[in-house]
């Protein structure tokens, strides 16, 4: 950098032109003129860019220097940079000489280290050459021994996976060794190993596979055999009162359900031990002397209430009840709630048993019904104290005498088959012999029935003389009260309660209002028909609260309106018949008054010439005073009142119609007459009929009402 022209305020110029400073604008150069240095130098400094960063910097370096812009300090600045950079450059070599110096020093200590290094290198390819073979065996045992370890982790994982520790065949297979969680752990390592061991079988030696497999499966034969040993065991020491299965035992029948056979026979086993307990159980219960002989005090016996068959046979099916209701609840946890578990394991046995299974190829193997099994397991357990029921019972049947007392028994066995039904299914033993023995009971009842009816065929031909039921009627309809308030109780459908009833009224009902009909043809009308309708009134009575017999009811209450009819038509025939208008109703019933010729013809009639209708104008009247008493006098025997009002009612109603159509007939005949006698005019005129026959309608349904 020079000092001319730097920080000067002005500038002498040629020609007497002054020269402004740095910010004075560029003073554009004469044409013509030559220009000399120091105008190209102005012309330098003026064409300058002020934007230029390097110019601006120098600027702010001479802003910090603190430089004034003196004539004398512009003369000396190119001095002092010029000796500053000098000094700067003269530092700059001392330096350098010190780093050369440095690195003299490091060439000689590098110099001694490649020395070390080869002498070093030479003794390590020396050793190399010796240690070598040693090197190379050390190798190959370091890869023998990486090879051994890997078949020692292949080995240990094998027996780990496929092979059981002799501890674990001891737990799995010695008798001493109890059945324990640890037991049914190394059992189902053993199942797992066999399940495995068809993994191995894939290879192309199959020897391992087969040595394995063979061995695991003694074990698992002997486990099995232990474990059905173990449940045999468990089962004889059940509790008597409280047959309950812990965990373990119901745990083993699950893993024995892995074997049908063993399965089948321990279910076998227990079902005849829980017989024959069940069976000394409901001796004890019948006798209070158990099997040994032994009194048992605090048990009253069934037996003492013998005397009352219906709450002896009441007991022991109650009995009975309970001991399979709790036989079941006791079972049920094993085969409700284990029940999938079972079923699982009875089809993995089924599998592994191919015997079974080249058996079941052509029907296919059953499924497993838990609910099946639970009810045939418990009917099994009952059946022994359902033989000495059926035997008590069947005794109790045979020697009862009792009409109702038989049907009772029949009614409370039918109760029971139903429970029973719902409690062990349609398939069970119990159920059967219920059935039977319901069976039984109702043919005891009608036996008896038919006796009775028997005993009775003697009273069959005397009828009462006031005609009401006979007293044989009266004693079967309230004997079939008690009979249907029995049947009422009973748990048959509604919808079939009224087909199952019909053959017991066969038996009970029909046989004796048979016997009233017969009696009934030996009396004669129409004493007959208030006979019959008495006995089907009561009758009606006796079946009308029971709505199964309701079929019953409609045909007795068709009977009674036959019969009702027939007393209809009788007293209707004593009105026409005792009011002496019989001969007049049948003279004129086929005429009507809407025919001239009809009418005219009236006058002709017999029974319409005045001395006949003046008797019977009389005879009316003599009956009418007395009719209403009289045609109830002929139903007085009718045990229903209302109905004999009814009847007679009816009757007079019907007598009325009759008089009246006379009484028509008669006005239109005087009306003919009259209008002919005022025609012809003739002296001598018929007398009128009405005059001779002056009742009127409304006064007949008065006097007869």
């Amino acid at each position: 950098m020079t000092s001319s022209g730097l920080n000067s305020p002005t500038l002498p110029a040629r020609d007497g032109l002054q020269l402004h400073g740095p910010l004075s604008p560029t003073i554009p150069s004469t044409p013509g003129r030559s220009s000399n240095p120091l105008s190209s130098k102005v012309t330098s400094v003026l064409s300058t860019s002020y934007a230029d960063a390097e110019f601006r910097e120098s600027l702010a370096l001479l802003d910090e220097r603190g430089i004034s812009n003196t004539p004398e300090t512009r003369r000396q600045l190119r001095l002092d940079v010029q000796k500053e950079v000098i000094n700067s450059n003269g530092k700059i070599i001392a330096e350098f000489g010190r780093v050369a110096e440095q690195l003299r020093r490091i060439g000689t200590t590098i110099d001694k280290l490649n020395k070390s290094y080869q002498e070093m290198r030479s003794h390590v390819t020396a050793a190399h050459q010796e240690t070598s073979s040693v090197l190379e065996q050390a190798s190959t045992l370091i890869t023998q021994r990486r090879n051994i370890e890997t078949k020692q982790q292949v080995l240990k994982a094998f027996r780990e996976r496929f092979v059981l520790s002799e501890d674990e065949v001891a737990s799995l297979t010695q008798t001493a060794e109890p059945v324990d969680d640890r037991f049914f752990a190394v059992l189902a390592k053993a199942k797992r190993i066999r399940k495995d061991c068809e993994f191995l079988l894939g290879f192309e030696s199959q020897t391992l596979g087969l040595e394995v497999m063979d061995q695991t499966s003694k074990n698992l034969n002997l486990a099995f055999q232990k474990l059905y040993r173990w449940v045999q065991k468990e089962f004889k020491t059940l509790n008597l009162e409280n047959p309950q299965i812990n965990s373990s035992v119901r745990r083993a029948i699950r893993v024995l359900a892995e074997r049908p056979s063993l399965f089948q026979n321990c279910l076998d086993f227990f079902s005849e031990a829980r017989e024959q307990i069940l069976s000394d159980a409901f001796y004890l219960a019948l006798t209070g002397t158990s099997a040994s002989g032994a009194k048992d005090h605090s048990i009253k016996p069934i037996e003492l209430v013998a005397h009352d068959p219906l709450r002896y046979v009441g007991d022991m099916l109650a009995w009975a009840h309970s001991a399979a209701v709790s036989e079941r609840e006791a079972l049920e946890i094993l085969f409700i709630s284990d029940g999938n578990e079972i079923a699982k394991g009875i089809q993995e046995g089924r599998e592994n048993e191919l015997w079974r299974l080249m058996a079941d190829e052509a029907d296919g193997p059953p499924e497993f019904d838990a609910v099946k099994a639970l009810n045939e397991l418990v009917d099994r357990d009952v059946s022994g104290a359902a033989r000495i029921l059926r035997q008590r019972v069947e005794q109790v049947i045979q020697t009862n005498e009792e009409t109702i007392l038989a049907y009772k028994l029949a009614n409370l066995l039918g109760f029971y088959r139903v429970t029973f039904s719902k409690l062990l299914g349609e398939d069970s033993l119990l159920l059967q012999s219920m059935t039977n023995l319901e069976s039984e009971a109702l043919r005891q009842f009608r036996s008896l029935m038919r006796d009775h009816i028997t005993t009775l065929e003697g009273e069959f031909q005397h009828t009462p003389s006031d005609l009401g039921p006979p007293e044989f009627l009266q004693d079967a309809l309230a004997q079939l009260g008690a009979i249907m308030q029995t049947y009422e109780t009973s748990l048959a459908a509604d919808g079939d309660r009224e087909a199952d009833f019909e053959p017991v009224l066969a038996e009970s009902f029909d046989p004796f209002l048979a016997g009233c009909a017969n009696m009934a043809r030996h009396i004669t009308p129409p004493s007959n028909s208030v006979f019959l309708l008495n006995c089907h009134l009561a009758a009606k009575t006796a079946l009308s609260p029971f709505g199964f017999t309701r079929a019953r009811v409609d045909r007795l209450q068709a009977a009674v309106d036959e019969h009702s009819a027939k007393l209809v038509e009788s007293q209707y025939g004593f009105l026409r018949a005792g009011s002496a208008l019989e001969p007049l109703f049948a003279a004129l019933a086929s005429l009507s008054d809407a025919k001239r010729e009809d009418v005219a013809r009236i006058r002709d009639l017999d029974p319409l010439r005045p001395e006949a209708l003046a008797r019977a104008a009389q005879g009316l009247d003599d009956f009418l005073p007395s009719a209403v008493m009289d045609a109830m006098e002929n139903v007085k025997h009718v045990q229903d009142a209302k109905l004999a009002r009814d009847v007679t009612e009816e009757a007079a109603d019907r007598f009325c119609a009759d008089f009246e159509h006379v009484e028509e007939l008669l006005v239109a005949a005087d009306e003919l007459l009259a209008g002919e006698q005022g025609e012809s005019e003739s002296e001598e005129g018929e007398s009128s009929l009405r005059a001779l026959f002056p009742r009127t309608t409304g006064e007949i349904r008065v006097l007869l009402s």
